[in-house]
């Protein structure tokens, strides 16, 4: 009988409900429908006095544990996801594994299924001992923009309580390369996990509405992709290049972590929201998203554009990060202080970070080029 199938559903990163799984033997829901279409699709030969009853070879005996992880329900038709209850009566599992299913496969399931349980990730929260490394390790991996550490100390400290129950969501606004992206993720490197960075200025078209709003099961979407996640810190690359027609999307999300498509639903809890842009100051953050949407940030954070000494600093640190990559021989041809003087005169008119770090690596491979290529004169 199908009333005794226990299902469990996990809602986290690939990694964790991998390790939740075990080393037991199971067996893929995917599979499991494609040999079921596969035997539908074939021509069934009735030979005549032979019992109908008497069995035709194929397997019946009923699966133990079976298991549908997050990309395969793409996979499945719209009809299946519709009536995946009835799926799971019919195959009658014994154990049934699912993660990142669809919101309304985990509604049919509970209805069916009243023992049902749901079982959710819980991200590395932000510490004390959080804040102390933020503190201590910050010049170490940004040069310049120590108002920034102490704007953002502050609102870290948020996290750190257990009165928290929602993200902090904060604005880096500021110029193109001085360390806003990379901020986000030193502060990921603390808690751990694979940072999810989503980049709006790849968006222009009509596949970004789906992508926020839900297209149909099978089409990638935000709220899929912040349930796969494995850090608790969210990084929104170039927010200000979003069409302002999809800012409703965020309000939600902003206010409470809750995000909602048509196909899945997401509750993140006491985690870090960080968008990026090009904004020049809080005034226009405020004129180009609007009142509704800025009284949602809890912390604004303006990132200045470097001075002359701050970005001799970074090329000295991007030189010696280069050279230190290099292989012995490669090192033996190229002199360190020789190619950080040669770029020293770029800090007179140049405070791209992400620039900065391309032409120290062209500089290098010219130079080892060069060498090479004079040994053979």
């Amino acid at each position: 009988m199908s009333g005794d199938t226990k299902i469990a559903i996990y809602y986290g990163p690939t990694s964790w409900f991998e390790g939740e799984l075990g080393k037991q033997n199971y067996e893929s829901l995917l599979e499991i429908v494609y040999a079921r279409d596969e035997t539908l699709r074939q021509l069934k030969v009735v030979i005549p006095d032979r019992d109908e009853d008497e069995p035709d070879g194929r397997q019946t005996e009923r699966p133990k544990r079976v298991v549908a992880e997050s990309s395969d329900y793409a996979s499945l038709n719209e009809h299946v996801i519709t009536n995946f209850a009835g799926l799971i009566r019919s195959i009658n599992p014994r154990q049934v594994f699912l993660h990142n299913p669809p919101a309304h496969v985990q509604a049919q399931l509970e209805r069916t299924f009243p023992a049902t349980s749901v079982k959710r990730y819980e991200y590395p929260a932000a510490t004390r001992q959080t804040l102390l490394q933020f503190r201590d390790g910050f010049e170490n991996h940004l040069v310049g923009q120590k108002a920034v550490r102490e704007t953002l100390l502050a609102a870290l400290y948020s996290l750190t309580t257990q009165r928290r129950t929602k993200p902090v969501v904060l604005m880096f606004y500021g110029p193109s390369g001085v360390g806003k992206t990379e901020t986000a993720q030193f502060v990921n490197s603390l808690l751990g996990g694979t940072l999810l960075r989503k980049q709006f200025s790849m968006f222009h078209n009509d596949k970004f509405a789906s992508y926020l709003f839900g297209g149909t099961h099978s089409e990638p979407s935000f709220a899929h992709d912040l349930l796969d996640r494995e850090s608790g810190v969210i990084l929104i690359d170039e927010f200000d290049k979003a069409n302002p027609v999809f800012h409703s999307a965020f309000y939600q999300f902003f206010d409470s972590g809750v995000f909602e498509d048509k196909n899945y639903r997401v509750q993140l809890g006491p985690s870090l929201i960080i968008c990026t842009s090009n904004y020049g100051s809080e005034k226009e953050i405020r004129e180009a998203l609007g009142d509704a949407l800025y009284s949602r940030f809890d912390s604004l954070i303006g990132f200045q554009p470097l001075s002359r000494n701050e970005v001799i600093q970074v090329i000295d640190r991007l030189v010696e990060g280069s050279f230190t990559e290099l292989t012995a021989d490669e090192q033996e041809r190229v002199d360190m202080a020789d190619i950080k003087t040669i770029l020293h005169p770029l800090a007179e008119n140049s405070s791209n970070v992400r620039k900065l770090g391309k032409t120290v690596d062209e500089l290098i491979s010219l130079l080892l080029v060069r060498s090479i290529l004079g040994d053979y004169h």
